[in-house]
């Protein structure tokens, strides 16, 4: 199983969400901690990787040496990828 780390800024945009949405990402993440190629895809001319929920887009690195997933940004699908 992989390891999860939270950056500060994804980690305070997740506990601004409404609980039912924050504990549906929250969710969806520690279920990828056990194969996260499964659940995350590679974003396209970039090094990061998205999971999909719902609205919302997790950006992520994922480290296989270190069996590490990192969780850059989390955001709404309309602003996330332009930072």
């Amino acid at each position: 199983m992989y390891e999860i780390r939270f950056d500060s800024e994804a980690a305070k945009f997740l506990t601004r969400l409404p609980k039912n949405i924050g504990q549906r990402i929250f969710l969806k993440i520690h279920r990828a901690k056990r194969d996260p190629h499964r659940y995350f895809e590679r974003l396209e001319g970039r090094p990061e990787f998205k999971l999909r929920v719902g609205e919302y887009r997790v950006i992520a690195d994922i480290d296989d040496k270190n069996e590490l997933l990192e969780i850059r940004l989390i955001g709404h699908r309309k602003n996330v990828y332009g930072r």
